[in-house]
């Protein structure tokens, strides 16, 4: 076959599969809608996990809903060609605001991304993993499929994150290589000291709360003092029983972020050492541990984010291809560190409202959500074919499987 034959087969191929997902739309805003309208948390999400398996059931997939001893996941797999590639899809919603951050969007559009490559897996010899991921907001459920092997199957993988738009932004979409994310870290410290008559005997008491404050003061301090693109947050989730009793035991929350993994590393170093003063200087004992999953940040893999971006682009899209959005973080910058993946963003055209606010939520349903839905099945299912009938992509990306170590993707990630 010369390049134009291929070339052509390509395209019939797409917009094959391109109509395939838009006539799939009503089913798709459909899954969108249900799992806006029943927002569950993370690891909590049996309504939206159901739903997605039993679409893909009902589409020919050999499905597992508890895949991988993660009870609200799902794998849907169809096809049995030798490249893999596993789309993820998220549904977890956030709590007291529900679907801010348009979890229910990302579902679908995976959902209708795996259902049009079906119909042409046996042609592009493709075999496609739908992975329905829980706890993306906290937790961090695939991480736990990493974990579990899930991704030791896949040759490349992706997923679609919507988003509002921003003032910097000279296109209405981002470019697929300007998505950034930071590494996340989430623990807690609890220190431990000693009861007392907070008025009778406090000098007979230890008190924990106190080294909390002493700590948290020291760690406002450390920001003055660390790369400007970094975030510590921290709260008090327990400090006390009663006014009259000195606290024996005060638990911090505590969350750090940054782009660049050795800047995280050595402010996690430094932050420890204030919670380690807060005891020394009370006399209390301390602790720390996690309390979910360490996140890496985004590694966009280069030839599947300039696919995507020719891809977005044909569904009326103008690429910004200058200004890099990140500050979040994403428990796909895991998989994407071990496997070759992509996490665009889908932009709702004309919306303006800041993710994980009210307004977000409502925009998640709208006509700009339900756009940003179906340019992003279509353009991921594209994108995968490029690589599937494209043969010297195909090559690379299965050679870089093959030379991928047996249980590289299951490594641990931590700070």
């Amino acid at each position: 076959m010369t390049q134009l034959e291929a070339a052509a087969d390509l395209s019939a191929v797409k917009e094959r599969t391109t109509r395939e997902i838009e006539g799939l739309r009503e089913q798709l805003l459909s899954i969108s809608r249900t799992i806006h309208a029943n927002p569950e948390l993370s690891w909590e999400e049996y309504k939206a996990a159901a739903l997605v398996a039993d679409t893909m059931r009902e589409a020919g997939f050999d499905v597992e809903l508890g895949a991988y001893g993660v009870e609200t996941a799902v794998e849907a797999v169809y096809g049995d060609g030798d490249l893999t590639v596993i789309i993820c899809a998220e549904y977890d919603a956030l709590p007291g605001v529900g679907h801010a951050c348009g979890h229910n969007v990302i579902c679908a559009a995976g959902v209708g991304a795996a259902l049009g490559l079906a119909k042409v897996a046996d042609d592009a010899g493709l075999r496609v993993v739908l992975l329905g991921t829980p706890a993306e907001e906290h937790g961090g459920g695939k991480v736990s499929l990493l974990e579990a092997g899930a991704f030791e199957q896949a040759d490349f993988s992706m997923m679609v994150h919507g988003m509002t738009a921003t003032p910097e932004m000279t296109g209405d979409s981002h470019s697929a290589r300007g998505m950034s994310s930071t590494a996340v870290d989430r623990f807690e410290v609890t220190y431990t000291g000693l009861t007392a008559h907070a008025a009778a005997v406090p000098e007979l008491g230890i008190n924990a709360s106190n080294a909390a404050v002493l700590a948290l003061n020291a760690f406002a301090m450390l920001r003055q003092h660390l790369p400007k693109e970094t975030n510590l947050n921290a709260f008090i989730s327990h400090g006390g029983e009663a006014t009259n009793i000195i606290p024996d035991r005060t638990v911090v929350q505590v969350e750090l972020r940054a782009y660049d993994l050795e800047v995280w590393r050595e402010m996690k170093k430094k932050v420890l050492r204030c919670f380690e003063a807060g005891a020394i200087a009370t006399g209390c004992t301390w602790e720390w541990a996690p309390t979910e999953h360490p996140y890496a940040p985004v590694l966009s893999d280069e030839v599947l984010a300039g696919l995507w971006d020719v891809n977005f682009a044909a569904r009326g899209r103008t690429i910004d291809t200058e200004v890099r959005l990140g500050g979040g973080s994403t428990d796909m910058g895991n998989v994407s560190q071990v496997v070759p993946a992509i996490h665009p963003l889908v932009t709702f055209r004309g919306a303006d409202a800041p993710p994980h606010n009210p307004a977000f939520t409502a925009i998640a349903v709208s006509p700009a959500a339900d756009e940003a839905l179906m340019d992003g099945a279509v353009s991921m299912a594209a994108t995968v074919l490029d690589v599937a009938l494209t043969p010297e992509l195909r090559a690379d990306f299965k050679a870089r499987k093959a030379a991928r170590p047996a249980g590289a993707t299951q490594a641990e990630f931590s700070s």
